[in-house]
């Protein structure tokens, strides 16, 4: 709850600018893959740093249906049996350190009331639990799943695969809601940071081991080393730990196949113009910078373990009045299988996790009208895939379609305003379309279209709320549902290999029928264009 506010927000808001000053070396550090590939001829598959993922958890494919020692790549970490040993005590410990030091950094160092935590308010957090909080948007919706994710990657880095990590998610979280602070425990805090926060836990943990190469050695070492720690600081922390940060390697010393898994990513740098509540000419621009990654293909059925395709998309605004995190969209397949398989086409159907997060401010100067807010931190469902291949002048033509449950959502509130909440909480369901269109030697266009419909069940009218606790007013928002598409065309002009000029938009369109209040309709839309570069 409140640990958010003080620590791990500023502090995050801090990190993450750091990762993304590292993301900007990628260029840098991908000449001197180039450079490190060209002395061994071994190390090919590695191809550009910025392509970047992990496997940990990993086996080859064996020859002849057998695995043996002789069957396994040497190259890569992954194979190595110290690597993969699992150490589930040394990870629960980590998680336990987690909680503690920012309980202490909370506690000595802030001096917060909320981190004075004695053994009455342990019992009375047992007996009255669960809440929901009134934290702010960002605390709720991004920060404790990231905050989940340090718990998901204590494991991680210590052996454990995927599913085995995700009950370190929900331990730390049920630790620290039940013994971190006087507060009462949060039934959304808890929804949020084990499951957003093995979302982002697990794509972390792969964006990450990429950059690692164990046969890299002085200046170049210590830049893999930092940036894999900016992105994966619990990963980081075991490198220096166990000492593998600095330790050379002839063998084992690559993280990723991009044979097996290939790696797509993308910068987009340039600026876009908010619109203030729909006004043509009434809006406020500012610098952005984007980032997409594609790991995987999806329909490589043979690899098929959780998150072994992913896309993450991710907007920075980089001055004005808006939230730096602008907007942050994961997607990762855990399970899947196809259903047909032709010479022109391809249909695959799966189970999928997703991750979506709007943000924005009132423009700057405009009116009071927040232009869109809309979160979906824990979300779950069925997707279907169809690829056509050589469609007239289309060597490439994809449609997608996906239709989810959500435990947790958030959107913008036109009358809740308690502590630091003015949005709703609840659960509903989402659908998401996607239309890919590639045109050879001209670029891409897609149409990508999201619906939310977010029920708010329990609401605080009724309540006397100048007598009541707003700690323990336990309301998820105002007693409504809410509506919300967002439509968003890009299209994608190549100028030469890997340049192109990406100009978008973005309407946003929000009904929300309030049981005891007025309805709202509200409405408005973005333009971006930049330039982009794909390695």
């Amino acid at each position: 709850m409140r640990r958010m506010k003080r620590i791990s927000i500023y502090a995050f808001k801090a990190w993450t600018k750091v990762w993304l000053s590292v993301l900007a070396l990628c260029p840098t550090m991908a000449l001197a893959q180039a450079d490190s590939t060209s002395k061994n001829a071994d190390s090919i598959a590695l191809m550009r740093l910025v392509k970047l993922s992990s496997k940990s958890d990993v086996i080859p494919h064996p020859k002849n249906g057998i695995i043996g020692e002789e069957d396994k790549d040497k190259r890569f970490r992954f194979n190595d049996p110290d690597y993969t040993k699992k150490r589930p005590w040394k990870a629960a410990a980590e998680a336990t350190g987690i909680n503690v030091l920012v309980h202490s950094f909370d506690r000595f160092v802030l001096n917060e009331d909320f981190a004075k935590v004695r053994f009455k308010d342990i019992g009375h957090n047992f007996r009255h639990a669960f809440v929901w909080d009134n934290d702010q948007f960002s605390t709720n919706l991004f920060a404790h799943p990231y905050h989940g994710n340090l718990y998901f990657n204590a494991a991680r880095s210590n052996g454990m695969n995927f599913w085995e990590s995700a009950p370190y998610a929900l331990g730390g979280s049920l630790q620290w809601e039940f013994l971190g602070e006087v507060e009462p425990p949060a039934l959304n805090d808890l929804i949020a940071t084990t499951i957003g926060g093995i979302a982002i836990g697990e794509i972390t943990h792969r964006i990450s081991a990429l950059v690692l190469n164990d046969k890299s050695r002085g200046f170049r070492r210590f830049l893999r080393e930092f940036a894999a720690t900016v992105i994966n600081p619990m990963q980081g922390m075991n490198r220096i730990m166990s000492g593998d940060a600095w330790r050379v390697r002839d063998e084992y010393n690559l993280y990723h196949d991009y044979e097996r898994i290939p790696v797509d990513f993308t910068i987009t740098g340039g600026y876009r113009y908010l619109a203030d509540d729909g006004g043509l000419f009434r809006g406020e621009s500012t610098p952005f910078i984007r980032f997409y990654l594609e790991y995987g293909d999806i329909f490589n059925e043979e690899e098929s373990r959780p998150y072994d395709y992913f896309t993450t998309d991710a907007t920075f605004s980089l001055g004005g009045n808006q939230p730096f995190i602008n907007g942050l969209h994961l997607m990762g397949r855990l399970w899947s299988t196809s259903v047909y398989s032709g010479k022109d086409i391809r249909t695959q159907f799966g189970i999928f996790q997703h991750f979506n997060y709007y943000d924005s401010k009132p423009v700057k100067d405009g009116t009071t009208l927040t232009p869109y807010r809309i979160s979906e931190a824990a979300s779950f469902g069925p997707g279907i895939i169809y690829r056509f291949s050589n469609v007239g002048n289309i060597s490439r033509l994809e449609q997608r379609l996906f239709v989810n449950g959500i435990l947790l959502g958030g959107t913008k509130s036109d009358y809740y305003n308690i502590i630091n909440r003015d949005y709703n909480m609840g659960s509903g369901y989402s659908v998401k379309g996607n239309l890919l269109m590639d045109f050879p030697s001209i670029g891409r266009f897609s149409v990508n279209m999201d619906y939310y419909h977010i029920y708010t069940w329990k609401g605080y009218e009724g309540k006397d709320l100048a007598t009541v606790n707003p700690l323990y007013l336990n309301a998820q928002g105002d007693k409504s549902n809410a509506e919300l598409l967002v439509l968003n065309p890009m299209f994608v002009f190549q100028l030469k290999s890997g340049v192109g000029v990406e100009l978008s938009g973005a309407y946003f369109i929000r009904q929300t029928r309030y049981k005891y209040y007025e309805d709202v309709r509200a409405k408005t839309f973005e333009v971006r264009v930049g330039l982009k570069y794909e390695f």
